[in-house]
């Protein structure tokens, strides 16, 4: 008998199906209040740091015509959830599953796929802001190949990082979902 439970709930009551996205699914009500509840770094942090957060500010440091993929190129996550990239790396069939997912995403919010590689650029450059502001001393170099921006992080709650990440996506789009 197949599970008949092949879906998961969302914050705002909705179904997403993981396996099998649709664009009909996606709202980005339930990708902010999923990403604000998500700690970086799997909880390892010295002090609470969402995803959300630091989906916004991947945004801010990107040009204009990238921002909304910035915002949103962590998504996937609020319907899968996130693995440390060292686990991630070695997990094809997860791989695939977080591109189909995030693939459905582009086509939802207009966006070009794939990701383009500025994104992922900015992601490194505030992964290595994290690492010096959110982390323990490391016991070796993370070498990512980027500079950490100047500014410091001060890491918000979720309530706010959820906000954060509405505001700025009505910021960029308008306001439209």
């Amino acid at each position: 008998m197949a599970d008949s439970m092949d879906w998961i709930q969302t914050f705002s009551g909705r179904t997403f199906h993981s396996l099998d996205p649709v664009e009909s699914e996606i709202f980005v009500v339930d990708i902010a209040h999923s990403l604000a509840n998500l700690c970086r770094f799997n909880g390892h942090c010295l002090r609470f740091y969402s995803v959300a957060e630091h989906s916004v500010r991947v945004s801010r440091i990107l040009p204009g015509e990238f921002k909304l993929w910035g915002l949103l190129h962590d998504a996937g996550e609020a319907y899968l959830t996130d693995l440390p990239r060292p686990v991630k790396k070695r997990l094809a069939a997860f791989n695939e599953m977080e591109d189909k997912v995030l693939k459905v995403v582009a086509r939802r919010f207009n966006l070009v796929w794939p990701m383009p590689a500025e994104v992922k650029e900015a992601d490194n450059i505030l992964l290595a802001t994290e690492a010096r502001d959110l982390m323990a001393p490391p016991p070796r170099p993370w070498n990512l190949g980027v500079e950490p921006l100047a500014e410091s992080i001060e890491p918000m709650l979720p309530p706010a990082a959820r906000s954060f990440f509405l505001n700025e996506y009505a910021l960029l789009t308008g306001g439209s979902e």
